[in-house]
């Protein structure tokens, strides 16, 4: 029995290790586009930088637009587990942890665990992220976006900035 849950917990710690590594290969600048579906529409014009931090063990994303960072996200391992804080623009910190890393995929599911700042349980919330490395210059983020029971899904598709379109 004691071996059958070192071999678990080493699969689960690999998995999470492969994709922090995937996510420092997205280092860079990025551009794109953001929708709002759901309770909530909108579009426009969203760019992202990507780069490590302490020492290689966090990724940090910033999102920007017009210039300027909107959000930003870290992405670090915490014991077999890929981590996730976001940094919203609606002034709270939803904490994640991804549930679903599939690589062979290119996808990245984080299901939500708490959060700071929330001023009331109906204020304006992310609740889960789902990211997709299409390839090595196409990615996609999408926020899972929570406000008084409404749904919405804010969806930014980024392509390596400088890279053919």
């Amino acid at each position: 029995m004691v071996l059958y849950w070192s071999v678990v917990s080493m699969a689960g710690e690999t998995g999470a290790t492969a994709a922090l590594e995937k996510l420092r290969g997205l280092a860079g600048d990025w551009e794109g586009t953001v929708e709002w579906t759901g309770a909530r529409t909108s579009h426009g014009a969203m760019n992202a930088k990507y780069y490590t931090t302490g020492n290689g063990s966090a990724v940090v994303e910033d999102l920007i637009t017009d210039g300027t960072p909107v959000m930003t996200s870290v992405y670090h391992l915490d014991g077999p587990d890929l981590r996730m804080t976001h940094y919203c623009g609606a002034q709270n910190q939803p904490r994640l942890k991804a549930n679903r890393i599939a690589l062979d995929e290119g996808a990245l599911d984080f299901g939500f665990v708490d959060i700071t700042n929330l001023k009331s349980p109906d204020a304006p919330h992310v609740v889960g992220t789902e990211m997709r490395l299409l390839a090595p210059d196409h990615i996609t983020v999408t926020f899972l976006f929570d406000a008084a029971g409404k749904q919405s899904r804010e969806r930014i598709d980024l392509k390596r900035a400088g890279e053919a379109k």
